[in-house]
């Protein structure tokens, strides 16, 4: 029942993040990440597909998993734009059965706010990555500043109620207690929003 309210929580908000892929800002951040994708990618999370205007779709094989299916609508519609070759599968990251070492890349953004275990799910993209793969993301948190830290911390329960996104999770501290190689990071915007080039950690 609980995960019927959150898959309509999400169809509800297509046209939201739809109108965000159009960000330049984010834009900007998306395409610094996603140009490193290679090879059989599997985007975890994929909504409204932002992320297809950045792929080289000369060098890459997609399978793109979201559990809302007016999501999974909207992002059929990018890829079609992108001229993109993208498998979809509608399914929540949890349910997911896949092999070990099936991907030479994972992609996911602006996801790790919406998984209810999501040291778990990381670990999964671990498993799911070959080793030397690449593990790619974007994600937002807590910021290092002291004022909007404690304003993140006290939206919250509202926030994650409202859109069914936390905006209080210490992405550090996922990453560093996730079984990944975090090869790099960069943080932008007092520190909200993380850029991660990680390995499986095998």
């Amino acid at each position: 029942m609980e995960r019927e309210k959150r898959i309509r929580k999400y169809d509800k908000q297509v046209k939201l993040y739809e109108n965000t892929s159009k960000n330049q800002k984010f834009a900007g951040l998306r395409k610094r990440i996603i140009k490193n994708a290679y090879g059989k990618i599997l985007e975890v999370g994929v909504g409204a597909g932002a992320n297809f205007p950045y792929y080289n779709k000369n060098n890459v094989e997609i399978t793109a998993v979201d559990f809302s299916p007016e999501m999974i609508k909207s992002a059929k519609r990018a890829a079609s734009k992108y001229q993109l070759k993208v498998e979809f599968i509608q399914s929540d990251v949890n349910d997911l059965m896949i092999e070990k070492d099936s991907y030479d890349c994972i992609v996911s953004t602006l996801t790790l706010c919406s998984y209810a275990e999501p040291i778990e799910t990381l670990n999964k993209f671990s498993s799911w990555c070959h080793k030397g793969g690449s593990i790619l993301l974007m994600e937002h948190g807590l910021s290092s500043n002291r004022f909007l830290t404690l304003t993140q911390k006290v939206i919250d329960p509202f926030h994650n109620k409202l859109v069914g996104c936390h905006c209080n999770r210490d992405i550090n501290k996922l990453l560093d207690e996730a079984n990944l190689q975090i090869d790099h990071r960069e943080r932008y915007w007092s520190d909200i929003v993380y850029l991660i080039w990680a390995k499986p950690n095998k």
